[in-house]
């Protein structure tokens, strides 16, 4: 039997950049192992050593999660349709303090809320009490902030600690060309006074912690989760479980973004849809993957639609339900969530009563501990100035350069070849495991895998080029253009 397979965007590369693939199985473990069978590279990143399937790798068949059936044994019928989401990742109302009555200069602003029964001048009020909380200012944080200040959201908290960068501009629509270089945070304030100088916007500049996020968390209504990390992701959703504070989720990458609403009285967590993170460097972030301009701000209004209703306590929020989009086909499509009574934080015996050590939970380790000797167990390094000694004192090795082409067009290290990592492992024939090899990409995360790939096959003398080529334009070469 002929089923299809939807490939998501952070996949399609180890895919032959299809986005369907069709192949025959009985169950879904027979179609799996079809789709690895004629696309090896996906093994690693739907499968454990051990042959397992990934927790963080979510199998929907139809639309419908099968997590709460024996996943790989799931009975397939013909035409069957498989979804594969890995993570990237009714109303009752939020309890707000006592509404505040509306100026007549409020009224006139909010007057095509208040003609709308759904809202009107209760809902209003409500939105004017409300405490809402973005973690992060950047491509969602930027829109749904903007947003949540224009629908009349009495205080409304942002959590960064980055400075503008020109590269923002393209999606964070918040920011201005003036502010390259300013503190995010500053400018973010500002724009959104000047919009709308009746909102209280409060401040949280610093990295949000273990230590801190209960604090930060606990005088806010809702919180927009904006974050662009794993570990950030998990204590956001952990800190809001533990305080009983609805999460408005959203994630996005290249043409893809999910959205859905976490942590709210009987209903899932982030943890019951994605129970553990991928390892780290298996999943782009937005900075080496990229990300379409206008995609955070789809994605970034459908969370602050979301915190509106739920502070109005109208409509049916995203409870249980997992939006997807996709801007290149311009499709969405929503799979079913349901809460794990064995989840660790939000179950019917939760292990996890208290903030945790998200760092090594999500497996992230010092950048120090990444430079290790070829043969002590890491991945080698080597500095952007010590390839530029080699390279000056005429030594003979190799430069591989594992981006995308488009990005090889942008800017490059003269001498270098091209192999994509989705390609790297069919075109390994084309090295030579005898000669030293020096291997780079954007910021050094792919090229990392590279590394660790290459090792496997034999190449002992491979190394990972630290901070990839934009530390390269940085200490190096400022003339090439930096992206």
């Amino acid at each position: 039997m002929a089923h299809r397979i939807l490939i998501p965007t952070p996949l399609r590369p180890f895919a032959g950049k299809r986005d369907v693939v069709e192949v025959e199985g009985a169950t879904v473990g027979d179609a799996l192992l079809g789709l690895v069978g004629q696309y090896g590279d996906l093994r690693r990143h739907l499968y454990t050593d051990d042959g397992r399937l990934r927790s963080f790798v979510n199998i929907y068949v139809n639309d419908e999660d099968i997590r709460h059936l024996e996943r790989e044994k799931t009975t397939l019928k013909a035409g069957d349709t498989i979804s594969i989401v890995p993570s990237v990742a009714g109303g009752s109302g939020t309890a707000v303090r006592d509404a505040p009555e509306l100026t007549r200069d409020e009224v006139q602003r909010y007057s095509r809320h208040l003609i709308m029964p759904e809202v009107g001048v209760e809902g209003q009020r409500k939105l004017k009490a409300a405490r809402v909380l973005c973690v992060g200012a950047g491509g969602l944080g930027a829109p749904a902030s903007m947003y949540l200040a224009a629908a009349g959201i009495g205080t409304l908290g942002l959590v960064d600690f980055d400075v503008v960068d020109s590269s923002n501009l393209q999606r964070q629509i918040i920011y201005g060309t003036p502010d390259v270089g300013r503190r995010k945070l500053e400018a973010a304030r500002e724009r959104i006074n000047a919009m709308n100088a009746g909102v209280n916007v409060v401040l949280h500049e610093t990295t949000l912690t273990s230590k801190n996020a209960l604090e930060v968390l606990k005088d806010y209504d809702v919180i927009v989760d904006g974050t662009d990390n794993f570990q950030t992701r998990y204590l956001v959703n952990d800190a809001c479980v533990l305080l009983g504070k609805p999460n408005a989720y959203g994630s996005i990458f290249r043409f893809d973004g999910q959205a859905s609403v976490f942590a709210v009285k009987g209903g899932p967590c982030y943890r019951c849809l994605y129970p553990e993170p991928p390892p780290p460097g298996l999943v782009p972030s937005c900075a080496e993957g990229g990300v379409l301009g206008v995609l955070p701000g789809v994605i970034g209004v459908i969370q602050a639609t979301e915190t509106i209703k739920l502070i109005l306590g109208t409509g049916q929020p995203l409870i249980g339900r997992l939006l997807l989009y996709d801007a290149l086909q311009m499709r969405f499509r929503e799979l079913k969530l349901r809460r794990d009574p064995d989840c660790p934080i939000c179950g019917d015996h939760p292990t996890i009563k208290a903030l945790i050590d998200y760092d090594q939970f999500c497996g992230v380790v010092p950048a120090a501990a990444h430079a290790q000797p070829a043969g002590g167990g890491g991945i080698p390094e080597i500095t952007v100035e010590e390839l530029k000694a080699k390279m000056d004192r005429g030594e003979d090795f190799d430069l591989l350069d594992v981006r995308e082409p488009n990005e090889f067009q942008i800017c490059r290290i003269q001498g270098s070849t091209l192999i994509p990592l989705g390609e790297l492992s069919r075109r390994t024939a084309e090295l030579d495991p005898d000669r030293d090899l020096v291997v780079h990409c954007k910021m050094g995360g792919r090229s990392a895998k590279a590394v660790a790939l290459l090792q496997e096959r034999g190449f002992r003398r491979a190394r990972n080029l630290k901070g990839g080529i934009l530390a390269w334009i940085d200490r190096i070469d400022p003339s090439q253009s930096k992206y």
